[in-house]
């Protein structure tokens, strides 16, 4: 029977070593996770944004405020 020497333990630096591997692994996922939320959530996001503002007309929005009679310092009815 041929038996092979088991190797030895680790003593010294066991933490700085699994310190090591364990931050490169957070770097990575964080790093995936950032670009992820960027891509798939702020830029469609931003996109919505962009498209609303294209059509979005304030000053007939707010004769809309006006004429309902929600901004107390026109009277409504009056046109502006």
């Amino acid at each position: 029977m041929t038996e092979g020497k088991i190797p030895k333990p680790q003593l010294r630096g066991l933490l700085a070593s699994s310190m090591k591997k364990h931050c490169v692994g957070m770097i990575l996922f964080t790093t995936f996770n950032a670009a992820l939320f960027k891509f798939c959530y702020m830029d469609p996001k931003k996109k919505k944004f962009e498209d609303f503002y294209k059509t979005y007309d304030a000053d007939k929005q707010f004769q809309i405020m006006v004429d309902a009679g929600l901004i107390s310092s026109v009277p409504a009815g009056e046109k502006v």
